[in-house]
């Protein structure tokens, strides 16, 4: 996720690293392990275990989308673990770019939330094989200033084409939180059947939208330094966003009860099939992300969900509640999850919102 999903910020530390050319190594901590990830998701509070173990945290290479990150790896980039969201798992898969989990390696295994080793072809397939280790999950949503929009002016998610918010609009450039904001405003919570009609309903409305947009968001650095800048004042983000600003006592709200609802993914690690250094030490970095320890500071500094259902349970009431985590059945009803979408759909989505993005 969604990054996000998903590039991150914890004020002070993140850093707003994209691959343009080719992967940068964040750091080279451990030859012996390479993990491919969102810029952000280096933070050594996500595995204190690994780091207790190994004296230190594994190399990181980052992307900034997981389109992109699919093609480093189909031309050649060497990783040992990454970190895709739900809806790319089974491309990623069907590509043989990944292994299967051994389970029996992973000790809190059975303590994943469950629901979500029932998604589509994400965590396991029809014979049993599991392929994704969940670590956040969290939503896509309205976020804006508080002091410059009212909450009344927002109810609705065509908010973002309405022209009183010119120049004042950000959404993620990202394809898949794109048309999960298109596919919401049109009334449609299911995209993977989204028929041809729907498609450019939603195709349309991001036409709309760009008429608003200042920026497109990559990284939740940029979007954060800009609605703290006061150059945008709603924005279609991740839940850190507005955790991380409220932190910084910027005013802004995330809301997650709109008409039309929100959207939610889930991300996670997994074992990639070309990757040369230590499985020994990507198990270890896979048990580290799960590890039920990180649940409360995943939830409390980053503002979204931990994979680890026992983890999320020993968290106090009032910090789940301020997440939005205490009633999670409450927007269920009226969410759209990014689920793996038909390779045809995928395409045609990419192709249209590059030249949405470009004006035409």
């Amino acid at each position: 996720m969604k990054n996000k999903r998903y590039g991150g910020l914890i004020s002070g530390f993140a850093l707003a690293l994209t691959l343009s050319v080719a992967p940068m190594a964040a750091s080279a901590a451990d030859g012996d392990l390479t993990v491919f990830d969102w810029a952000g998701y280096e933070d050594p509070a996500f595995h204190p275990a690994y780091v207790e173990k190994h004296g230190g945290s594994p190399t990181f290479a980052f992307f900034g989308d997981e389109d992109e990150a699919f093609q480093k790896l189909r031309t050649g980039f060497r990783a040992d673990v990454a970190h895709p969201c739900s809806q790319s798992v089974t491309k990623w898969r069907d590509a043989g770019m990944l292994k299967p989990l051994d389970t029996s390696r992973i000790p809190e295994w059975d303590n994943i939330v469950p629901g979500f080793k029932a998604m589509k072809g994400m965590m396991t397939t029809e014979d049993g094989q599991a392929w994704m280790v969940p670590f956040e999950w969290g939503n896509t949503a309205l976020t804006y200033r508080t002091d410059t929009v009212e909450e009344a002016e927002v109810q609705s998610l065509k908010a973002f084409a309405d022209p009183k918010f010119k120049d004042r609009v950000s959404i993620p450039d990202n394809v898949d939180d794109a048309y999960a904001l298109a596919s919401l405003a049109i009334g449609l919570k299911d995209w993977s059947g989204m028929t041809d009609t729907q498609f450019e309903e939603a195709s349309a409305f991001l036409r709309a939208v760009h008429e608003n947009v200042r920026i497109y968001w990559t990284d939740n650095t940029e979007l954060s330094q800009a609605i703290a800048g006061q150059e945008v004042d709603l924005a279609w983000a991740w839940n850190e966003t507005a955790t991380t600003l409220q932190a910084d006592n910027v005013p802004v709200a995330i809301k997650k009860d709109t008409d039309e609802g929100l959207s939610t993914w889930v991300c996670g690690y997994v074992l990639l099939k070309d990757g040369e250094g230590s499985e020994d030490k990507a198990y270890d970095y896979l048990n580290a992300t799960l590890d039920p320890a990180v649940s409360s500071y995943i939830v409390s500094a980053w503002g979204y969900g931990h994979g680890n259902a026992k983890g999320m349970e020993a968290i106090d009431a009032e910090t789940l509640k301020g997440a939005g985590y205490d009633d999670v059945a409450s927007f269920v009803d009226k969410t759209l999850f990014q689920s793996p979408v038909p390779v045809e759909l995928k395409q045609k989505m990419i192709a249209e919102f590059e030249k949405i993005k470009a004006g035409y």
